[in-house]
């Protein structure tokens, strides 16, 4: 009779583990883009994530457990990131996801977070005000206003010749047209440089000759280029086939350091803002050679971090440092109280790590630095640095 009721015991307490009274690893959601229009940006992150999880496991886990990432490939669309949020949440009992990659994602999942009572950390979206009045929408991204601000900030300091500025924009990339068609002329406005009409390009567009040439006959000082990297490069190409002297500049859209074989020797005095720069601690240093080598043995290709492959890396050490600190054991039972947990934990975070030291979250988006960076002699250089602002 003793040994039955020992037998029940164990049979219930092994019905207990399994039904998540305990558990093994602690689950973070990833809303991936592995394909997709954003394939090209997006891919390379999710070796950043790997990275950052490969440490953390290596050196114990978090509070005994190990990180498990749960990735969702969205396909760069914002209906399938809405859907990767449900699944996640709902099927995979998450304690946090990281993503969606994109602005126009995350617009949409962030929506999701909300229902669901859910962290999400977009880890590239930068369109101002996606987590306004939010309150489990957060991101490790800098605002593509505050990024573009601190540029013309630099060149009203340093007396670069600015007096008008003409605009063009890939209209079909949600972050671009957003840029083009109202943070452009916005903040050109307020630092008092005159403007044309933003002129719009499609993603698809075979012959840019049309819309360049009234550009180039206005010949002003700048060109403000939204667009991620590979239609920023069609972009400046066509600019330079038809004569453009003046400097080309832009926000952090395409400051991926691929543009310097992208743009080749047509990018020379082209400036724009950066979130990460590989020079600018010893950490972000061997982060960015690690990074190279890594992206590289898979086959991706890469001459340096973008400031979204950073950002992934650090989000995973964010959350570590936040489900530690708030001793996350990842039981099912307890998911809903963890998950808040984690929100509030974040209101308070002071996180240091190769995006820079001592950073902290205003409304739900990091307080992060930015890089002026002017390609020169064919190569990355810093033309100023601007500090995070205050929490």
């Amino acid at each position: 009779m003793n040994k039955f009721k020992a037998f029940v015991w164990s049979a219930l307490a092994l019905i207990l583990l399994v039904s998540g009274g305990i558990a093994d690893t602690l689950k973070i959601g990833h809303i991936a883009g592995r394909t997709g229009w954003l394939k090209g940006p997006a891919l390379s992150a999710t070796v950043a994530v790997d990275m950052a999880v490969k440490e953390i496991n290596a050196a114990g886990g978090i509070n005994g457990k190990m990180i498990e990432i749960i990735e969702f490939d969205s396909g760069s669309d914002p209906k399938q990131a809405a859907l990767a949020a449900r699944t996640l949440a709902q099927d995979h009992d998450v304690l946090a996801i990281l993503g969606p990659f994109s602005s126009g994602e995350a617009k949409v999942a962030f929506n999701v977070a909300e229902r669901e009572k859910i962290v999400m950390m977009s880890n590239a979206s930068s369109a101002p005000g996606l987590t306004k009045d939010k309150e489990w929408a957060w991101r490790i991204t800098e605002d593509e206003g505050k990024q573009f601000a601190r540029l013309l900030k630099t060149f009203q300091e340093m007396d670069v010749p600015r007096k008008s500025v003409d605009i063009v924009y890939v209209s079909d990339e949600a972050i671009s047209a957003v840029v083009g068609e109202k943070l452009y002329p916005f903040l050109l406005k307020k630092f008092g440089i005159e403007h044309g009409k933003p002129v719009a390009i499609t993603y698809k567009s075979f012959d840019l000759a049309p819309q360049i040439a009234p550009i180039v006959a206005n010949n002003p000082d700048m060109v403000a280029v939204a667009g991620l990297p590979e239609n920023a490069s069609k972009t400046i190409r066509e600019l330079k086939r038809q004569g453009y002297k003046g400097r080309m500049i832009g926000s952090q859209i395409f400051a991926d350091p691929n543009i310097l074989e992208l743009f080749g020797d047509l990018a020379e005095g082209t400036t724009f803002m950066a979130g990460f720069h590989a020079d600018s601690s010893p950490e972000a240093k061997a982060f960015n050679d690690r990074f190279v080598s890594e992206t590289n043995a898979v086959g991706i290709k890469k001459l340096g971090a973008h400031h979204t492959d950073a950002q992934s890396y650090d989000a995973i050490h964010l959350f570590a440092k936040v489900m530690k600190e708030q001793k996350i054991t990842g039981s099912k039972s307890n998911l809903e109280s963890e998950r808040l947990a984690i929100k509030e934990g974040l209101k308070t975070v002071n996180f240091s790590g190769i995006l820079g030291k001592n950073l902290c979250f205003a409304g739900n988006d990091a307080e992060l630095p930015g890089y002026v960076i002017q390609i020169k002699d064919q190569k990355w250089t810093l033309m100023a640095s601007h500090s995070p602002d205050p929490c």
